[in-house]
């Protein structure tokens, strides 16, 4: 790191927890954010902030009026431009030294499978069952940590999942993939604004620990949030060894 970035990241330098090493851990980290909405507005935010050096924002919508009561990555001047290149631009602005890459579709199959490989943490802020899912076996496959996170109306919950861990549980362990789920939208069930903020940040602290090695993730714990009434609880769980994700070996 140069004087410049010394002086940017002195903060972070200052907490022996992080310090000079995981600081340049953090300058050297490539992250994948799938989903540049309300999860992945303060997530990406944060992780450019903090000097991580490479930030893949990948997302295939683009900014609605909707949008601007929690994505606070995205702008009114803004509307109808794809959300992955809004968040670029946010990010520039925010700290002109992370090289961000936009991609604007919703990631599926070789390309998925690439953008992980090159991580070295993904943060999971989709929307739906079926990209979830995806993400999850290519992260159990490329042995490559994973930060998720959802919210809706007051209802806010994180975990994290790293299958470098021998008999670490996955997404898939915690939630089966079935053809049969309902999706719950934001755009028919509501998000409190603050919610989506509460959340996101947390998984940047997450993904900013398993970069620096500082602290302990919440890997095995489901942490769950009650915006209402603020009342914050955790569930442990374990690996399925009946998952077909990453019980068997055989990732599909």
């Amino acid at each position: 790191m140069n004087d410049e970035q010394l002086l940017r990241y002195s903060r972070h330098i200052l907490l022996d927890e992080i310090g000079i090493e995981g600081q340049q851990r953090l300058v050297n980290a490539k992250a994948l954010i799938v989903g540049a909405g309300g999860l992945g507005s303060p997530a990406a935010l944060y992780l450019a902030a903090a000097g991580v050096g490479r930030i893949t924002l990948a997302d295939g919508d683009q900014v609605d009026l909707t949008n601007l009561q929690r994505q606070i990555l995205h702008t009114q001047e803004r509307i109808g431009q794809p959300k992955a290149l809004s968040g670029k631009m946010a990010l520039a602005h925010i700290n002109p030294e992370v090289r961000v890459e936009a991609i604007n579709s919703r990631l599926a199959g070789d390309a998925l499978a690439a953008l992980v490989a090159d991580a070295d943490v993904v943060l999971d802020c989709c929307d739906n069952f079926a990209t979830r899912h995806a993400v999850n076996r290519q992260c159990v496959r490329q042995r490559t940590p994973l930060v998720s996170g959802a919210a809706i109306r007051f209802a806010g919950q994180l975990a994290v999942f790293d299958s470098r861990r021998a008999g670490a549980p996955c997404y898939s362990c915690l939630f089966p993939e079935a053809d049969d789920v309902e999706e719950e939208r934001c755009a028919v069930m509501g998000v409190f604004a603050p919610l989506t903020g509460i959340i996101g940040a947390m998984q940047a602290a997450e993904a900013l620990k398993l970069i620096a090695g500082a602290g302990e993730v919440v890997l095995g714990r489901l942490w769950l949030l009650d915006g209402l009434s603020m009342d914050w609880r955790s569930v442990n769980f374990g690996q399925d060894p009946q998952c077909p994700v990453c019980a068997s070996g055989d990732v599909k």
